[in-house]
């Protein structure tokens, strides 16, 4: 774009008239930076071209990233340090804002005051850094329990409320399944990859099982204790017995494509994961259902509280443009598409009452406590060091997972690192 135009955009945009100056081959380009976890390109996508059909002075480019959170925030690293303006809006995760608000602009100055009370206040709280609104929510998670319906009442088992429960149902439907003439059928899978998806699952263990969340909200390191250990020692047992060996590299999707070809009875995942196997290609639609994930020593079970927002960039040459762009895809009409086409649950409470959102996603309602009570990871206590706290963390649990090291020096040799990282005194769960 000419810098005459850029110039007569900004002026325009400074006194509101904004889509009426410029003419139709002089787009103002607005690139978001999402994931594609599941259908999420493809309803980024089509969000992109509903507010193009609405702003034809605007053209709404949708940049993939790493599926990979760990990944996806290094190559987001990468783009701020070299206060790049290539990426307008940043899909980021609900960690993040402590650590990245720096490189965001305060969305509260650009319309966000008049949205906010139609979020759920947590997840408003959460990006809110020093009075500052630095994303708006977008869509949040919570770890589920995916179980295949037909397979339970085929070996006569009820839908496991405890690991000990799980492990048993895994072990019977496995071993009846490969006598059935399956051999790749396996009992449970999840995400034992190295990255950021091993933390949620690595906490939801942990917090089941009475052995708290690696550092308290009073910044207390509490990881170290033996309920954290045992249940450590018990995840590792599942790899290669009832979860497959390659376990200890799945992320997300690779869990998803064992489990959506029929070839595993339980799974953790986030709830995209749903419409997904209710897909017409799909080899279990109509034979599986979510349950929250089983409960250990606490009696009950626990949800890592996930999520992902919108974040304008500050090096972004038209924020005013952005902002307009994240509002309009976190809104109530876009998320309930997402909802209803992406099962991605929406942030805004009202759509969690909506029949045609409920009747795509009978579970929204039923498992309504277990989202809005999900567990919290330390994020917040440890800003600006989460990503390093979560990195010492799942590298210690996955060196557990792969026999390298024992639970008990595993945790006490993170207790010791996390200590050097952040300076904060030893506690208990």
């Amino acid at each position: 774009m000419k810098r005459g135009l850029v110039l007569l955009l900004v002026l325009a945009l400074a006194f509101g008239v904004m889509g009426t100056a410029l003419a139709e081959n002089e787009k103002v380009v607005i690139t978001i930076a999402t994931g594609a976890v599941g259908q999420e390109y493809q309803l980024s996508v089509e969000a992109a071209q509903r507010y193009m059909e609405l702003h034809p002075d605007v053209e709404v480019k949708v940049l993939v990233t790493p599926d990979l959170a760990t990944d996806r925030l290094g190559l987001y690293l990468q783009f701020f340090e070299a206060k790049s303006s290539e990426v307008d809006v940043y899909q980021i995760d609900v960690i993040w804002p402590g650590d990245l608000a720096e490189h965001f602009v305060d969305l509260y100055e650009y319309g966000a005051k008049e949205v906010v009370d139609q979020h759920f206040p947590a997840l408003i709280e959460n990006n809110t850094v020093d009075g500052r609104l630095v994303a708006i929510p977008w869509f949040t998670d919570a770890g589920l329990l995916y179980y295949r319906k037909d397979l339970l009442e085929k070996y006569g088992l009820d839908v496991p409320k405890t690991w000990d429960e799980l492990e048993k149902a895994a072990r019977i439907i496995q071993e009846g399944e490969r006598k059935a003439g399956n051999p790749d059928f396996w009992g449970f899978v999840w995400q034992g990859n190295a990255y950021e998806g091993l933390t949620c699952d690595a906490l939801e263990w942990i917090a089941s099982n009475g052995g708290g969340s690696i550092i308290s909200p009073d910044k207390k390191i509490t990881i170290n204790n033996p309920n954290a250990i045992e249940m450590l020692e018990r995840a590792a047992s599942w790899v290669g017995t009832i979860s497959p060996p390659g376990v200890i590299g799945m992320s997300e999707e690779d869990a998803r494509a064992i489990w959506q070809a029929g070839n595993a009875a339980f799974m953790r995942n986030w709830p995209y994961a749903y419409s997904l196997g209710n897909a017409e290609d799909s080899a279990i639609k109509g034979l599986f259902d979510v349950a929250p994930l089983p409960a250990g020593k606490s009696g009950k079970g626990a949800a890592t509280l996930g999520g992902w927002q919108l974040a304008v960039s500050k090096y972004s040459k038209h924020p005013e443009i952005a902002a307009d762009v994240a509002l309009f895809l976190a809104s109530y009409e876009e998320q309930k598409i997402r909802a209803i086409k992406g099962s991605l649950n929406p942030t805004i409470k009202d759509l969690y009452k909506d029949p045609e959102v409920l009747k795509a996603n009978p579970f929204f309602g039923r498992l309504y406590d277990v989202f809005i009570n999900a567990v919290a990871r330390p994020s917040t206590a440890t800003a600006p060091k989460y990503n390093e706290v979560s990195t010492l963390f799942f590298r210690a649990v996955h060196s557990v997972l792969t026999g390298e090291k024992d639970a008990q020096t595993a945790i006490e040799e993170l207790e010791l690192d996390l200590q050097d990282l952040t300076g904060f005194e030893i506690g208990q769960p």
